[in-house]
């Protein structure tokens, strides 16, 4: 048995995840969906099943979420997807929010030049232009095959007719009671009579699906005008927000060149800016590849060290460099140069954990989780993988009357205040600052792994910043350390991002001697809890080592207790 493989066996046994060294991932001969919530993932299979294509599958999913995973899933958000096609074409869909026209630099600061406490996280003022409509009908129209309809049919009927809720839909309910008694709108939905819903009960979403049905009717007009445009600006109005029907007419979602670069042979597809998630994970990729992983083994003190190190050099980027293409001139083709990389290895010391000022100045502190993604792979050979969010769990905790829309706090990812924290705690520098039809710096990291031009692995998360981090690991244990899909998802995980100097190490990450041998290194460490959920793809067999077999094998996260992957 590879050594790294003896090392993650003793891991997982010792793990409080429920993982297991022998757990194999699911398998099926024509397709797979995995998503964050069980009804989203069957409604993909069966858009497969109908002869739909993965990216079909990907637009129904998205809609199908807004209605049953209502705390990321969204009409009221934007994200990103990543598509590679069948005949070897790669292209990525921006629909991220955008700042109102009337936005500011210094909205969120009173006149002594302070942040006002929960003016950037809570209520209409927190809200940015969404773009998941839009998102999901460009990607439509250029690369599905099946009529809107027929991807809109089942997000209709499971919020016309509801859908029963278990034990993971209500907790996740549960946990914003107190916010949802805040909106009356919210209030109306999402509680049973002032009372949190349970286990068994019927949710039904009348305004929402009938919501969807302008769209099924209109595309996107059927969101940004008309009767649902026409009552987003209004609660918009009367909450004191800053959108108006002008901010709606200027929404365009964007396809744009994907992030690409190759490691060990494998070529990397993933998030370009507005996104981060693409560049660090293409950075830190390009430090690793110098170093034998496999040979250091899963979990040593020597892999750990220079895995952290290559992410604490480009978290440092990250925050003092990148932002939204239409303003800022990001050094993009720099970052992910492998010669670039090669100066960043040069200056890891062997035996010694480097200081973040030593990298650069500046601070970036843990940001949140509260974001979904879902992978799709159909047989012809497409890929397609989707991260979008509402940012907060819930958003901004406010549902604009009589659409059944929640709306997104996504301005808080904007810099509200230089070398101040937002809601996760993150703190970015000048080039994420808010201006007008500016779209916010996102660590959402949607990627496809190809391998001779042929789809490998299909991939990514919820988790904020964590984001990069555990698609980059998830990529190590596949493709360095020999694990198969299910393993690797479910491997315990670190975090590294620049500052604080503290990683953070879910629980079992680190054995006590390795932890030792670190610390007498010169790093630190702080326990988290799991927040990633990584829903994931691998095509042709369960691990590197496996006998090819043409099969699709799936991958859903333990972490959170929710979703499904599912395949036919």
């Amino acid at each position: 048995m590879h050594p790294s493989r003896i090392r993650l066996s003793l891991l997982l046994l010792l793990t409080s995840l429920s993982h297991a060294a022998s757990v194999a991932p699911v398998a099926a001969e024509q397709g797979m969906v995995v998503t964050a919530q069980k009804y989203a993932t069957e409604v993909g299979v069966d858009i497969l099943q109908r002869g739909g294509n993965a990216i079909d599958a990907a637009v129904a999913v998205g809609y199908a979420l807004a209605v049953v995973y209502p705390a990321a899933g969204n009409l009221g958000g934007g994200g990103f997807m990543t598509v590679q096609l069948a005949d070897g074409r790669k292209t990525f869909i921006d629909f991220r929010e955008k700042a109102p026209l009337a936005a500011s630099a210094n909205m969120y600061l009173d006149d002594k030049g302070e942040l006002i406490s929960g003016a950037s996280t809570r209520g209409y003022r927190a809200v940015a232009v969404p773009g998941t409509v839009a998102g999901l009908e460009l990607a439509r129209q250029r690369y599905g095959k099946l009529p809107r309809k027929d991807l809109l049919a089942p997000a209709i009927r499971l919020a016309e007719q509801g859908f029963v809720l278990d034990a993971g839909d209500v907790a996740m309910l549960s946990a914003a009671t107190e916010d949802f008694r805040k909106d009356a709108p919210s209030a109306a939905i999402f509680l049973n009579k002032g009372a949190p819903w349970q286990a068994g009960d019927n949710l039904q979403q009348k305004d929402l699906a009938a919501t969807l049905r302008q769209i099924e009717a209109n595309g996107a007009d059927g969101f940004y005008h008309g009767p649902v445009a026409a009552a987003l600006v209004a609660a918009s109005q009367q909450g004191g927000g800053l959108i108006r029907q002008a901010d709606l007419d200027q929404y365009r979602a964007r396809e744009l060149a994907p992030i690409e670069c190759d490691y060990r042979g494998y070529h990397i597809v993933s998030a370009p800016p507005p996104s981060s998630g693409g560049v660090v994970i293409c950075e830190i990729l390009n430090i690793v590849e110098g170093y034998p992983l496999g040979k250091l083994g899963f979990g040593s003190s020597a892999a750990l060290h220079v895995q952290i190190e290559a992410m604490r050099r480009a978290y440092a980027d990250r925050n003092r460099l990148l932002g939204d293409p239409d303003f800022v001139n990001n050094p993009v083709a720099r970052l992910t140069d492998k010669a670039y990389a090669a100066r960043a290895r040069a200056s890891i010391k062997p035996d010694r954990a480097s200081r973040a000022s030593d990298i650069a100045s500046g601070v970036s502190a843990e940001e949140g989780s509260n974001t979904t993604h879902y992978s799709i792979a159909d047989r012809a050979g497409n890929v397609v993988a989707v991260t979008y969010t509402l940012n907060g769990w819930f958003g901004a905790g406010v549902t604009a009357a009589g659409t059944g829309v929640l709306l997104n706090n996504e301005m808080d990812d904007f810099t509200s205040k230089v070398g101040s924290a937002n809601q996760f705690g993150l703190v970015q520098g000048e080039p994420n600052i808010i201006a007008p039809g500016k779209r916010p710096l996102s660590s959402m990291s949607p990627t496809i792994v190809s391998k001779d031009g042929k789809p490998l692995l299909v991939l990514g998360t919820p988790g904020g910043s964590r984001i990069p981090t555990t698609v980059l690991q998830t990529l190590w244990n596949v493709l360095d350390y020999g694990m198969n899909l299910q393993e690797a998802v479910n491997a315990p995980r670190i975090h590294q991002q620049w500052q604080p100097e503290t990683t953070f190490h879910e629980p079992q990450a680190l054995s006590s001697t390795v932890q030792e041998q670190l610390i007498a290194m010169g790093h630190s460490f702080k326990a988290s809890r799991p927040g990633n959920h990584i829903a994931a793809i691998m095509i042709g067999a369960p691990s590197l080592a496996a006998k090819p077999d043409g099969k699709f094998y799936g991958a859903n996260d333990p972490r959170r207790g929710t979703g499904l992957a599912k395949g036919f």
